[in-house]
């Protein structure tokens, strides 16, 4: 079972949204003004929708050293701080959002099994809904989605560190959404990432 480390604003209801179960355990880690956790007794960090990427800022080395160790992270917020090894997040509202539609480009590791794209595409009808910008992706990492303009919108990196990086421009991606659905593509891309880091392990770097 992957031990995952959950940062949390003090968002209401956050650990509704991230449960504990066979594939992985949730610990949350509240941050303060001394914010400063250690890392590595995890396997994952999760830095969902909402978070403080100041104060992720100030631990970028800590970060670094935990995925150069061969751990993973998800982080699924616009992270506007250059805390993220090799990948940044750039926000982008210039375009139409009913312009907007993702297409699957690189998934080897089949991260996108049973997902409906239209699910992203669409929310109450309405397109565009789930990122106000895109990913600056490090070279060779894989784009698992993009959007109309071939802008990177979903991204695994396994190249810029030890470990791996499940990266997305903004989707609030977790084991249960909002409205309380566990059947979703946000919920399946995040489960299919956790079902991956627990069974097989970090591709050796060259």
């Amino acid at each position: 079972m992957l031990q995952a480390l959950l940062i949390s604003n003090g968002l209401q209801g956050l650990e509704k949204y991230f449960v504990s179960n066979e594939w992985a355990h949730y610990t949350t880690c509240l941050i303060t003004k001394d914010f400063d956790p250690e890392l590595l007794p995890y396997d994952l960090l999760v830095v969902p929708n909402g978070s403080d990427h100041i104060a992720m800022l100030k631990i970028k080395d800590k970060v670094r050293a935990f995925l150069d160790a061969g751990r993973a992270l998800v982080c699924c917020d616009g992270f506007f701080t250059a805390w993220v090894p090799g990948n940044q997040w750039v926000m982008d509202n210039s375009r139409r959002t009913m312009d907007v539609r993702y297409s699957s480009v690189t998934d080897r590791h089949h991260l996108l099994d049973n997902l409906d794209l239209d699910q992203l595409n669409f929310s109450h009808g309405m397109s565009g809904w789930w990122a106000c910008g895109y990913i600056q992706a490090a070279p060779g990492a894989d784009v698992l989605l993009a959007d109309t303009w071939q802008r990177p919108i979903v991204v695994l990196d396994e190249v810029s560190t030890g470990g791996r990086m499940l990266l997305t421009a903004s989707g609030p991606l977790a084991d249960i959404t909002y409205a309380g659905q566990s059947d979703t593509a946000l919920v399946a891309l995040y489960r299919n990432f956790i079902h991956l880091l627990s069974t097989s392990t970090v591709p050796a770097h060259g």
